[in-house]
């Protein structure tokens, strides 16, 4: 995951993320909708489960993850049953939609985020901590540090966003990733796109929350021995973005994920070969093959901070490097200071079962 530094567009200048090959689906173009429009659009791709509900810009949200909801009713093996059926009918005639980035929300909510989820609350133990300082609504940034060697906290820091802060979490993902095949069908599908400054200004002025991990490959590959310790933020290609669109900037830490994979070497001639970034030797992977592939359950705490506001910038501030290098020092000194006092909170690495 890349910050939106460079990254190449189309030819005709229109965003580069595109719709992810879905030539059959329904495509929406990402522009501000109408509920109308929104309920109209759910009606002619069959019974989806809805977006997050969106409440109105400048309430307030609980400090803490909501009580759930009374349980509904469970559903009859019949209607589990038609429910999933009317769901593949969908997939195989075409009949959902999805924007033009090809972000498809039927099969986020359906497939990719439930998969997600039993990490978040199976194996992982994850405390979130500031969920009022995430807009409702409206653009704006999350800015994070990124580590695991793998991008758990990716994944994870979108559940978080979706289940307890009700909104989607639009994420800006390195060039290498649409260089897999799957895995980058499965990126687009869940709403995200490539790192490219036209990408991530169209989604901040459609108002939707992006997700950017300014260190790059420089923060999920360190060694061990660098853990929470932040890496150049890239060229402040995010502060860059956030200026234009007058948009809040989130800084979040995340504690937990530099000790899923603890790298302690990087098989650099064998990364080459493959065309990846790096390739790591942790105290159990490749000694144990693909065991030792299995994240280990660690104790997480993601904090989103105090919202930076970027408002009073005037819009000749994008282009200014001395402005744009001092909002990006300012967020990464936020987040370095989080790290470091989360860090101390946490305690133990491990999880601890409650009783």
């Amino acid at each position: 995951m890349n910050p939106p530094d460079a990254g190449p567009t189309r030819g005709d200048g229109s965003a580069s993320g595109g719709s992810g090959g879905d030539e059959g689906a329904k495509i929406i173009v990402l522009r501000p909708r109408s509920r109308r429009a929104e309920r109209e659009a759910a009606r002619l791709s069959g019974p989806q489960p809805p977006p997050p509900p969106r409440r109105e810009a400048g309430a307030h949200r609980a400090e803490s993850p909501p009580e759930p909801d009374e349980p509904a009713r469970p559903r009859s093996a019949d209607e589990r049953l038609a429910d999933f059926l009317g769901f593949v009918r969908r997939r195989l005639t075409g009949d959902y939609t999805v924007d033009d980035f090809g972000f498809d929300p039927e099969l986020t909510e359906r497939v990719l985020l439930p998969a997600a989820r039993l990490a978040y609350e199976r194996w992982f133990s994850i405390e979130l901590r500031g969920l009022e300082n995430i807009p409702m609504d409206g653009g704006a940034l999350v800015v994070a540090n990124h580590s695991g060697v793998l991008p758990f906290d990716a994944v994870m820091l979108q559940v978080a966003v979706h289940d307890y802060a009700e909104r989607w979490l639009r994420l800006l993902v390195a060039d290498i990733v649409y260089e897999m095949p799957v895995l980058s069908h499965l990126v687009r599908k869940g709403g995200h796109t490539l790192a490219a400054p036209a990408d991530a200004a169209r989604l901040l002025a459609d108002g939707e929350l992006v997700g950017v991990f300014p260190e790059g490959y420089k923060g999920i590959g360190k060694p061990f021995r660098d853990r929470y310790r932040l890496q150049r933020f890239g060229r402040g290609g995010f502060a860059t973005a956030a200026i234009r669109a007058h948009a809040p900037i989130v800084p979040c830490a995340i504690v937990g994920a530099e000790e899923i994979y603890p790298k302690i070497g990087d098989l650099r001639p064998l990364a080459r070969l493959l065309g990846v970034p790096y390739f790591p030797i942790t105290p159990i992977f490749p000694l144990l093959g693909p065991l030792g592939a299995i994240p280990l359950p660690t104790r997480w705490i993601i904090e989103f901070g105090a919202p930076i506001d970027t408002a009073d910038f005037d819009r000749a501030s994008a282009d200014d490097p001395v402005a744009v290098f001092n909002l990006t020092n300012e967020v990464r000194d936020t987040i370095q200071q989080q790290l470091s006092r989360l860090v101390v909170e946490r305690g133990s690495v491990f999880r601890r079962d409650p009783g």
